[in-house]
């Protein structure tokens, strides 16, 4: 098994963690492999090695012989993520800068809003793939629907993946809003269906493992790209069982007992407390007993999924381990964004859809005619110690649990806590590679240059100071500078103008500085400014948001932050 042979599989690799320049040169004589690993709303600390209580001992593993990363950024929502990640450039140049279920009417049309991955930019495994290396992908895409727009076309050599941002996690073949109701499978850019016995995290792994083995003498770049834990929460009965009673604590005590742990285990420092910005919803004391029972159960179903992902990438590991590839593998693991504190059920055509079609009621939860999410007082643990989730640009929203294990590094539980973005991942891998960053024009076109950093030298110690990076989703934003960040919230999430926070002595942005430094604002407004200008951003307005159907309503038992 991987987890108990983790720590002796690199016996008489080079010891320590290497100069950037000398790891791309013994990339050289034998390219390393690449396994990326993407977990689809796992929240932050939801990890045994990020203190959670759920049982992850392949994750946990791969962490105490490698290097978490405390400080890594995504976007605010899964498909931004996914572009930068493959193009290592900001998602408004790599065709994301919004969600194409989300388009505004302002939006559509706009350069760097197709709703899909563009060709303006250069992929991750096209590059790889023009050095020799087999790609393969597994999972979800949401990055374009047709076979045009399909992995196929994007540098896959081999792909099977869901095309929407989710579906049933079973065989049924349900998507997840109600004008889309069939998930969409393609395989090598071809619709197929889900075979019968079909579960996401097993069926994904599988497809991983043989595209492996097809690589046969290539090095390889596989993306493991799970749908868990995203909803609706389903998981195996055999796995929800296992946590039968786990989460009769509440939020309040779960969330208490992950901080204490993450602070034991070094990950955020011992002052810290945990920000929960909103008493509008209920607390576990208000609930009632069938109230609590209900929520108990989604947790244990949420717990479930992230144990199954667990295994599933146990076994990934151990056929490589089998096979002897994995002491030449860099392997990547990561969230997509933070935890998902939302409620699907807010808007009135998802209400009726999910009553009319699924049963919820208790006994059914989890299974698959089940269409169940956590909401908000759950995500809010998962996130923990940062405010807030997904589809925000605060801590909750952006910061999620990584990863990372480097061929011939011996780094034992190192912990990082220098700032990365998901754009480095490119660079980074390419650097690895001894592979230079592609230039345009590229292959006959031209394309966007890259914006992410190679982590190696921050990994050293030798990471780029006061650097500048910028978010935007859905008129929401922020950016940051160096250990400052200004963030932009709409009414009741944030005072509807920009907010100034110091990180470095304010972690979980607590305390509005804005008017304290006045200069330091108008700094970082400035740096706002070359952002939407080197991007081309056009920044939605919350009410044309609401128009497309997008619900900035979060609520729980009636109970709403609207």
């Amino acid at each position: 098994m991987y987890k108990n042979n983790a720590l002796l599989r690199r016996l008489g690799m080079a010891l320590g963690l290497v100069a950037a320049s000398t790891l791309a040169s013994a990339a050289q004589a034998e390219k390393p492999n690449f396994l990326l690993i993407v977990a689809d709303d796992l929240g932050y600390s939801d990890l045994g090695a990020f203190g959670g209580e759920i049982e992850t001992p392949s994750l946990d593993a791969l962490a105490d012989e490698g290097i978490r990363m405390t400080n890594f950024h995504t976007a605010p929502t899964c498909s931004p993520t996914r572009s930068m990640l493959l193009s290592g450039t900001d998602n408004h140049q790599a065709g994301i800068g919004n969600m194409a279920e989300l388009l505004t009417a302002e939006q559509k049309g706009k350069p760097g809003y197709e709703g899909y991955l563009n060709d303006l930019v250069a992929t991750l495994p096209g590059v790889l793939r023009d050095n020799g290396y087999s790609t393969s992908i597994a999972g979800k895409w949401h990055l374009g629907r047709t076979e045009e727009l399909s992995p196929a076309a994007r540098g896959f050599d081999h792909s099977w993946v869901l095309v929407q941002g989710g579906a049933s996690h079973f065989d049924d073949g349900r998507a997840i809003i109600g004008v889309d109701p069939k998930a969409v499978y393609l395989e090598d850019g071809k619709q197929v269906e889900v075979p019968e016995g079909f579960f996401s995290s097993d069926f994904y792994a599988d497809k991983v493992i043989s595209y492996i083995d097809a690589a046969g003498d290539k090095p390889f770049f596989s993306f493991l790209a799970f749908t868990a834990p995203h909803w609706p929460l389903q998981a195996p009965d055999s796995y929800i069982k296992k946590y039968e009673g786990r989460y009769d604590e509440g939020y309040e005590a779960i969330r208490q007992q992950r901080l204490d742990k993450m602070k034991e285990m070094g990950l955020v420092g011992h002052q810290l407390t945990a920000n929960v910005p909103f008493d509008e919803l209920p607390s576990w004391d208000e609930l009632t007993d069938e109230q609590r029972k209900v929520e108990a159960r989604k947790m244990e179903v949420y717990a479930a999924m992230v144990d199954n992902m667990d295994e599933n990438i146990g076994r990934v590991l151990a056929h490589l381990e089998s096979t002897g590839e994995l002491d030449n593998t860099v392997v990547l693991f990561m969230s997509d964004n933070g935890a998902d504190g939302n409620s699907p059920e807010v808007l009135p055509k998802n209400k009726e859809w999910i009553a009319s079609e699924y049963d919820n009621s208790y006994d059914n939860i989890g299974r698959p005619n089940s269409y169940i999410w956590y909401g908000a007082q759950w995500g809010q643990v998962s996130a923990t110690p940062w405010p807030m989730w997904k589809g925000y640009p605060t801590q909750g929203g952006l910061v999620v649990p990584a990863i990372l294990n480097l061929p011939g590094d011996d780094a034992e539980g190192k912990i990082s806590h220098e700032f990365f973005h998901v754009m480095d991942v490119m660079p980074t891998f390419l650097e690895l590679a001894g592979i230079e960053q592609p230039t345009s024009p590229y292959n006959g076109r031209d394309i966007f240059e890259i914006q992410g950093v190679s982590m190696l030298p921050g990994l050293n110690g030798n990471g780029p100071e006061n650097r500048v990076v910028g978010w935007e989703l859905f008129g929401r934003s922020a950016v940051r500078m160096g250990d400052w960040k200004i963030r932009l919230l709409e009414e009741p999430y944030g005072p509807g103008q920009w907010q100034l926070f110091d990180l470095a002595n304010d972690p979980t942005e607590t305390t509005d500085l804005s008017e304290d430094n006045p200069e330091k604002l108008k700094e970082l407004l400035a740096e706002w400014d070359n952002y939407i200008r080197r991007n081309g951003v056009f920044p939605a307005d919350p009410a044309d948001m609401r128009k497309v159907g997008y619900s900035f309503t979060t609520c729980l038992y009636g109970k709403c932050v609207e």
